[in-house]
């Protein structure tokens, strides 16, 4: 059941939103990747480019006083013009196009709604640790500094249409080339029957989270907290919705906050289907010989002399299947005893979910084979770049695994049966670029 207390969006919503934007010239210079992919040689490099680059407000350092130096960071931009808002409230046409890429979508205030809703659908657990991280800061700045993504079944809809036409005739209103060669363009809806025929299109969709399931927990976390400050200031009286002078509406529920959507880019699949990329492993103080040594009475090993060979026997190999590495050569996990692997996998799953990589790595081979806990100490992250992960290992005395991507049918089918991939399965792509346009509470 969903709280009453809580706003119940009727479907999908994505509602318009005074939009705050860099001022600067080349927003190259002041974006970024998102918070998750950058490390701190990344985070020096960005900073390098601009000293006003959004990296200062998304990851504002590791002392304790780093969500108020973010919150004072943005207000400064906002108060010396670095950033400012937009005049009318729009719902934002995005277009990333560069070579062998091409996607477009929505940038709007997206209604938040609870997974038993099935309205916008999870396909990941949270952990609490950035959850808490993201909470902070977002409670501290009052602002979504960077947007979800979230994919849709448009099926070339009246949504899809509007914004490739948009694309297609009027000038942007923001443009940037970064360097990975890809070109972000920006334009906004702003027209009243324009926002009407999105609105109508979008209600009966169904949006599936492809990354930012931090940033949605969080979203839901600050939603609760505020509704249950308001319940607190105004007592249970209040909710009568007899006038609707005292935060409700005249139904009873309570009136929409800025907390009750959250930032989001929401893409149609079917005409932009996404590219969805591998999140390798490294297992710190684990040798390279000990992990090989423990897979051998579980698997077939095969040896490849470097590591493009092994990446190579890895694309072609059957599921589930793995990459080991912490230099030069690399071993290929094969062929799991299905004996030992049905034991180690939980029986209230559903066939699909236990034959996915990532469910066999972290029910089977992690905890059973190699004795570890999937969590975040444990078990550090490599996005897409298996050279680094490889690098990682060689550095922490330990071992990379290397997965191949999940299918976006697998996703979903995983998702429509309200059941969560492990952590860190999926990375969709391409991702917003962060600093294009911020949403904050004080403008929405």
């Amino acid at each position: 059941m969903a709280n009453p207390e809580l706003p119940v969006p009727d479907g999908l919503v994505l509602r318009p939103f005074r939009g705050v934007r860099f001022t600067i010239d080349d927003l190259a210079k002041v974006t970024s990747p998102p918070y998750d992919l950058i490390d701190e040689s990344a985070v020096r490099d960005l900073l390098d480019s601009h000293p006003n680059n959004v990296v200062r407000l998304i990851l504002p350092g590791a002392d304790h006083h780093r969500y108020a130096q973010a919150r004072e960071t943005l207000r400064a931009w906002l108060s010396h013009g670095v950033l400012a808002p937009d005049e009318t409230p729009a719902v934002y046409v995005y277009e990333q196009s560069g070579p062998g890429i091409l996607q477009r979508g929505l940038i709007g205030d997206v209604g938040l709604a609870g997974p038993e809703q099935q309205v916008i659908l999870p396909h990941e657990d949270v952990m609490p640790g950035p959850v808490a991280d993201r909470l902070a800061l977002m409670r501290t700045t009052e602002a979504n500094l960077e947007p979800i993504f979230l994919l849709y079944d448009g099926d070339g809809g009246t949504a899809t249409l509007l914004v490739d036409r948009v694309a297609a005739s009027r000038p942007p209103l923001a443009e940037a080339q970064t360097r990975d060669g890809v070109r972000h363009r920006l334009w906004a809806i702003t027209d009243p029957d324009e926002l009407t025929a999105l609105d109508a299109d979008l209600r009966a969709r169904q949006a599936l989270i492809a990354d930012g399931h931090h940033r949605y927990a969080t979203y839901l976390t600050l939603q609760r907290e505020h509704h249950a400050l308001r319940q607190e200031h105004h007592g249970t009286g209040t909710m009568d919705g007899t006038d609707g002078t005292d935060g409700t509406s005249t139904t009873g529920r309570p009136k929409p906050g800025p907390w009750d959507f959250g930032l989001a880019l929401l893409v149609d699949s079917t005409s932009y289907p996404p590219n969805l990329k591998a999140i390798h492993r490294v297992i710190p103080g684990l040798p390279l010989e000990e992990a090989l040594m423990r897979a051998e009475g579980a698997w077939q090993v095969h040896r490849h002399a470097d590591l493009a060979e092994g990446l190579t026997a890895l694309r072609n190999a059957t599921e589930p299947a793995y990459l080991l590495s912490a230099g030069t050569q690399s071993y290929l996990l094969t062929d799991p005893d299905p004996g030992q692997v049905e034991q180690a996998m939980p029986a209230n799953r559903s066939a699909r979910w236990r034959a996915l990589n990532t469910s066999v790595l972290s029910e089977f081979l992690l905890p059973k084979v190699w004795g570890r806990v999937d969590d975040e100490q444990t078990v550090r992250i490599v996005h897409h770049d298996p050279e680094a992960a490889v690098r990682l290992a060689s550095e922490s005395g330990g071992t990379a695994v290397l997965l191949n991507p999940l299918t976006v049918d697998d996703v979903l089918a995983v998702a429509a049966q309200e059941e969560r991939v492990p952590r860190k399965s999926t990375s969709f792509g391409p991702k917003p670029r962060t600093g294009l346009v911020l949403r904050t509470f004080a403008f929405d």
